[in-house]
């Protein structure tokens, strides 16, 4: 299959990201809703879908959540390949490590608990309250911001299949 040179305007997408972050969404379902029309899927399933990576997989503080939706939102560069292909599933994987190392480079680490300096492994499952002092000691916006922009980069490079 020829593959199609995306165009993404990556700041555009790392503004929406940001924005739909400071609008409530967690930070995996910020990275995947800025590209909902490029997956051409609707916003809120996409949101649905991916709500329990946020925190680090559900406040595990695990791998950050903006990385999950940036990983999820790389698979568009394969779309209409089967799934089962060894080939394209290596091409993925490679794609994932690749993004994962540019955002360690740019952040440190791809950990939840690590980018935030969190002492303990996991947190409560309730969510802390979105207020002006939170988003002042939570890097989030950024970082998801940064997932978007690096993804859309990604894309464009990549071209879809």
């Amino acid at each position: 299959m020829d593959k199609q040179i995306m165009n993404i305007d990556v700041e555009a997408r790392a503004a929406r990201a940001r924005e739909a972050f400071e609008q409530g969404y967690n930070c995996s379902q910020a990275v995947v809703v800025a590209y909902a029309d490029v997956l051409e899927q609707d916003a809120d399933a996409l949101a649905s879908l991916v709500q329990p990576l946020g925190g680090g997989m559900g406040r595990l503080r695990e791998v950050c959540g903006a990385v999950s939706g940036m990983f999820m939102v790389s698979s568009v560069a394969y779309k209409g390949v089967p799934v089962t292909d060894r080939d394209t599933r290596t091409k993925i994987y490679a794609g994932v490590q690749a993004l994962a190392e540019r955002y360690r480079g740019e952040c440190g680490s791809i950990v939840c608990r690590e980018l935030l300096g969190l002492a303990q492994k996991s947190d409560s499952p309730q969510p802390e309250e979105r207020t002006p002092e939170y988003y002042k000691r939570r890097p989030c916006s950024e970082y998801v911001a940064l997932a978007a922009r690096l993804v859309g980069e990604y894309l464009n490079n990549q071209g879809a299949k």
